[in-house]
């Protein structure tokens, strides 16, 4: 099975609107463990709009899975990430203002920034994943960051889905063959919902892990936390 990941940053949202401790976002990490997530993710940002370095703190003695940080790797993000020394970090080329996570990196003008930060998260064993798009060179590119995987960038994927979906998955066949014959494992995330994610899952080979968090926040306003849970891990089966 390909593990499910839940990033939890929504519910930081909600909680942020309204201030006060309430959705509580240290229980509902527990609780989508208890309901079958095989990881919890976060994404701190430099204004802490949704997931604050606190939260981070907070949540990795509770964790008792995979426990996923990513974000840009700024000093100050690195210093909380050495701190807290989760299971992985992945590294996205985010500005400070952007709302989302909506491009991979270009790797090769970055390389020798990404090879020292792989290194230094190497060091202390945390293993790391780089924040993709399809495109074959960089993939390989990544590869010689030393880097353990790449998540690859699914947003045009679920934006063809609906118009061609052997169409919208091709790049990814193609992109997760580049990835493993690079010798580097394989994550994807970003806009995968109950509607696209079997499809991916039965398409892409080697898939080891998806990150999901709106879509799947959003289904559990209806559906119930649990019930959602489970529905994105038989999407994966």
């Amino acid at each position: 099975m390909t593990n499910l990941s839940v990033n939890i940053n929504k519910i930081a949202t909600l909680r942020n609107a309204r201030g006060g401790n309430v959705p509580n976002v240290e229980t509902v990490a527990i609780d989508c463990e208890r309901f079958g997530a095989d990881g919890i993710t976060v994404h701190p940002r430099p204004d802490q709009r949704h997931i604050r370095h606190d939260d981070v703190l907070a949540l990795r003695p509770l964790v008792r899975t995979e426990f996923n940080i990513e974000g840009y790797p700024s000093e100050e993000f690195m210093q909380l990430v050495l701190l807290v020394k989760p299971s992985q970090v992945t590294l996205v080329p985010d500005a400070p203002d952007v709302l989302t996570s909506s491009a991979g990196w270009d790797v090769e003008p970055n390389l020798d920034f990404l090879s020292s930060i792989v290194d230094r998260l190497k060091e202390v064993g945390i293993r790391t994943s780089i924040f993709v798009s399809t495109d074959v060179e960089n993939i390989r590119m990544a590869a010689r960051t030393g880097a353990d995987r790449v998540e690859l960038y699914t947003g045009p994927y679920a934006a063809d889905f609906k118009t061609d979906p052997e169409a919208a998955v091709a790049p990814y066949v193609e992109a997760a063959l580049a990835a493993r014959k690079a010798g580097l494992g394989l994550n994807a995330g970003h806009d995968l919902n109950l509607e696209n994610l079997k499809f991916f899952k039965e398409r892409v080979p080697h898939l080891l892990e998806v990150s999901i968090g709106h879509s799947l926040i959003s289904d559990a306003l209806y559906m119930g936390l649990e019930q959602t849970i489970q529905a994105y891990k038989a999407c994966l089966k």
